[in-house]
């Protein structure tokens, strides 16, 4: 396959970095000024405070799903070219990439879910943390125990190898390359879901801790040890989780 031009490269680096600085921005603003979300010390929350909660949670995952994305998005971007040039069926890297993003919309939905639904209960303050033990705790310890599993496994494989699923998922047509970012995007949900349930444990908003996740998600995908890594952080939130439960226990 012909490598992606130094021109068509910069192009889709340029956008990707100017998306992912945009949504740090954001997240920053939000960290800086909590009260700008209208949720601290409020309970019940207004659908108004969810929807802007919602928001936060899709720009967040944009921050921190995007670097990670970036192989994959150049990888779509590399064979799309080459189809253009071979006269074939091609579509607008924006539309992959939307695909990807939706994904990570869907998730932000299930998680404003959650953090609604235990803030309710009194387990997470306004601002994300945990106010239980237990409740972090076992998000620990189910973040360890899944970085063993198959599943994680199948997930981090295909993260890990874009062009072997460019390649055996491509669709034709502006829907098509939709339907594979969407794809893509569930695969990476299945990889990394109870990491970013690992939020809940420092704090929603506490940027060190989301700035942390993200990149160990990048090294997992990306680097040559990433399943390696993966194993070893399941240890450590094994041990961790055994630790906080211990504390809240006794």
């Amino acid at each position: 396959m012909t490598a992606l031009p130094a021109r068509d490269r910069t192009v889709v680096l340029s956008g990707l970095l100017l998306i992912t600085a945009l949504s740090w921005g954001y997240m920053w603003y939000l960290a800086r000024d909590p009260m700008a979300l209208c949720m601290v010390n409020r309970n019940p929350w207004s659908a108004a405070d969810l929807i802007a909660l919602f928001a936060m949670w899709a720009v967040m995952m944009v921050a921190m799903m995007f670097p990670s994305a970036s192989p994959m998005i150049l990888a779509f971007a590399s064979v799309n070219r080459m189809r253009r040039a071979q006269s074939l069926p091609y579509a607008p890297t924006s539309a992959f990439v939307l695909g990807y993003a939706a994904a990570w919309t869907g998730y932000s939905v299930l998680a404003t879910v959650a953090q609604e639904a235990l803030h309710s209960a009194a387990l997470i303050s306004s601002t994300g943390i945990s106010t239980s033990g237990i409740l972090g705790g076992s998000l620990l310890v189910a973040a360890g125990i899944f970085q063993w599993t198959p599943l994680k496994d199948a997930c981090l494989r295909h993260c890990r190898s874009p062009l072997g699923f460019i390649l055996t998922e491509w669709r034709d047509g502006i829907g098509g390359a939709f339907w594979m970012g969407l794809r893509q995007g569930a695969w990476c949900i299945g990889c990394c879901w109870l990491l970013m349930a690992l939020l809940f444990v420092a704090g929603v908003m506490n940027l060190w801790w989301v700035a942390a996740i993200a990149v160990f998600v990048l090294i997992e995908k990306v680097a040559a040890a990433g399943p390696w890594v993966a194993r070893a952080a399941g240890v450590l939130f094994l041990a961790w989780g055994g630790w906080v439960l211990a504390r809240a226990i006794v």
